[in-house]
C-alpha cells in the first residue's frame, strides 16, 4: 500500500467536527501527546487507522531511555541529562540538531515521571545488563518489558481521562489556509465515509515510511531486502502532506534496523543475549563482525551474510537476563530457542560446522578484544548452550519532518509552522543519517518526549 495522503483548502461548508487539538496516530506518541494536551486544558480528538491503537510502538520492547530519573538514583546511578546528550551525539556522529538532542535528554526524566505519577504506568528500570552506546543503565519499561504493554497502559490511561480515540479512520486530506492547518479529512475504513475536523493544533503522530516500499528504495536501498518488521501503516503521510504544503524534511536516510529477530517465527530476541557476552555466527559457524556496535547496525551485518542468516549463541546465565522479556519466553515457547549441553550438539542441531562453532567461541579472549574489535569480559560462555536462527530487519525510520524542540514543525524556508507539530517516527529524531546513529531507545525517546511537548504546546496555536 502507498501512501494516499493529499492536502486541500477547508472544505467550502465547514468541518462536520471541531477540537482544539486533533491528533493523528494513536501509538505512544500520539496517546503521550493526547494526555499531555488535556492535562492543559484541551478539547482532543484522535484519530487512529487500525481497529485499535498498536502502532510501531506495539511491536518494540517498550522501553524509554531516560537520564537523571528517580528510578536511576533510587539503585545509585548517577546519570545527568549532558552524558545522556553526549551518548545521542556520540552514536550519531554528532550528525543531529544539539538543540532537538538536548530537548530530548532533558524531558526524559519529566516524561517518565509524570506518566508514573499523574497516569499510575508502573515503570521500572532495567538495571541488570548494558545498551550499546549508553554510559549508563538509563532504560525505563513496564513490567512485562513489551511496547504492547506499554501501548495498552497508555490507552487506558486516554479512556480514563475520557478522550476521543476514534479508530478505523485513516486520515487522507490535510486542510490548511497558507501555513496554518484548518483540519483534516478521514475516511471510515468500515463503511468508506468520509469525515472532516477542524482544528486549532494538528499534532502528526502517524509514524515514518517504513512499509512504503518505494520509499525505501529510494532512501534507504541497503535495507531494502530487510524483513519489515513495522507496522503495515507506515507508509510517509506525514513526508508526503508536508512536502506538499512546504515543510523541511530532514535526514531520510535514517532507520533503525535490527539484526536478532527470530528466523522464520518473527520475534523480536532482546540485544541483551549479545551485551552480556553472546556472539553471532554465520550458516559456516563463523563469526563475521564486531557485535558491540548495536543492534541496529546488526541488521545490515547479518543480511550480508549467506541467505541474510545468522545464528546468536549465549548461554543459561544470559538467557536467565533475556527472559524479562515476554518477547524471548515466548521465543521459547514455540521452539526458535534451542538448547544444547556440548558444542558437538550444538552444531548438530544447528546444522552448522562443529569445528568452526568451537573455534568461534574458543576464541573469545575474557578482558581483552578479538579479531574484530570487540571487546569482552571475564566471564565465558558456558554449557548449555544457547541458540537462535535470526535475520536482519527493518523496525522504523528515524528521518521525517524536522521540528523544533517542542515538535513544531518547519517550514522548507526556516520559519515554523504556526499550529503544526509532529513527533515519533513522523518527525526527524536524533539517529543522524544512517542507521549506525540510532542509540538504542532513540525511537520511543522521540515519541514520548515530543508527544507530551506538543501536547502541552499552547491552548490554541
Amino acid at each position: 500500500m502507498m501512501s494516499k495522503a493529499k492536502v486541500s483548502s477547508p472544505p467550502d461548508d465547514g468541518f462536520d467536527i471541531e477540537t482544539s487539538t486533533l491528533i493523528i496516530g494513536a501509538g505512544a506518541c500520539g496517546l503521550v501527546a493526547a494526555l499531555a494536551a488535556v492535562h492543559n486544558g484541551q478539547s482532543v480528538v484522535v484519530v487512529e487507522a487500525d481497529a485499535v491503537p498498536s502502532g510501531s510502538t506495539a511491536l518494540s520492547a517498550g522501553l524509554i531511555p531516560a537520564a537523571n530519573t528517580r528510578l536511576q538514583r533510587a539503585v545509585g546511578i548517577e546519570d545527568s541529562v549532558e552524558q545522556f546528550a553526549t551518548d545521542i551525539q556520540n552514536k550519531a556522529h554528532n550528525q543531529n540538531s544539539p538543540l532537538l538532542v538536548e530537548a530530548l535528554a532533558g524531558g526524559s526524566a519529566e516524561v517518565i515521571e509524570w506518566l508514573m505519577d499523574q497516569h499510575g504506568l508502573p515503570f521500572s528500570l532495567v538495571d541488570d545488563f548494558d545498551y550499546p552506546g549508553h554510559t549508563h543503565r538509563g532504560m525505563h519499561g513496564l513490567p512485562t518489558r513489551s511496547g504492547n504493554e506499554l501501548i495498552n497502559a497508555l490507552r487506558a490511561a486516554c479512556e480514563i481521562q475520557g478522550i476521543d480515540i476514534i479508530c478505523n479512520r485513516r486520515a487522507s486530506t490535510i486542510h490548511h489556509d497558507g501555513s496554518l492547518i484548518k483540519g483534516v479529512s478521514v475516511s471510515n475504513s468500515v463503511d468508506q465515509s468520509v469525515e472532516s475536523i477542524g482544528c486549532d493544533k494538528l499534532i502528526l503522530a502517524c509514524n515514518g515510511f517504513g512499509g512504503n516500499r518505494d520509499m525505501v528504495r529510494e532512501y534507504m536501498p541497503q535495507i531494502e531486502s530487510a524483513l519489515w518488521f513495522g507496522h503495515s501503516g507506515n507508509l510517509g503521510d506525514a513526508i508526503s502532506w508536508g512536502e506538499q504544503i512546504g515543510a523541511s524534511v530532514k535526514h531520510l536516510g535514517a532507520f533503525q534496523g535490527h539484526g536478532n529477530v527470530a528466523h522464520p517465527h518473527g520475534i523480536l530476541i532482546t540485544w541483551a543475549v549479545i551485551t552480556q557476552g553472546g556472539v553471532q555466527v554465520n550458516t559456516n559457524g563463523m563469526r563475521f563482525w564486531d557485535e558491540s556496535q548495536g543492534y541496529s547496525e546488526a541488521a545490515r551485518a547479518v543480511l550480508s551474510q549467506p541467505d541474510g542468516i545468522a545464528f546468536a549463541i549465549f548461554d543459561e546465565r544470559i538467557a536467565k537476563i533475556a527472559r524479562q522479556f515476554e518477547d524471548f519466553k515466548q521465543a521459547e515457547q514455540v521452539g526458535a530457542v534451542v538448547v544444547a549441553d556440548t558444542v558437538d550438539e550444538l552444531s548438530n542441531t544447528l546444522n552448522l560446522p562443529a569445528e568452526h562453532i568451537r573455534s568461534s567461541l574458543q576464541n573469545i579472549p575474557l578482558n581483552g578484544s578479538d579479531q574484530f574489535g570487540r571487546v569482552f569480559g571475564d566471564t565465558p560462555l558456558a554449557s548449555p548452550y544457547f541458540a537462535v536462527r535470526v535475520t536482519g530487519a527493518l523496525f522504523h525510520t528515524q528521518g521525517g519532518l524536522d521540528v523544533n524542540e517542542i515538535g513544531q514543525v518547519y517550514q522548507s524556508g526556516g520559519e515554523l509552522f504556526p499550529n503544526l507539530f509532529a513527533g515519533g517516527g513522523a518527525a526527524c529524531g536524533v539517529s543522524g543519517k544512517a542507521d549506525s546513529g540510532y542509540l538504542s531507545g532513540n525511537g520511543l525517546l522521540s515519541a514520548l518526549v515530543l508527544g507530551y511537548r506538543s501536547g502541552l504546546a499552547g491552548q490554541k496555536c
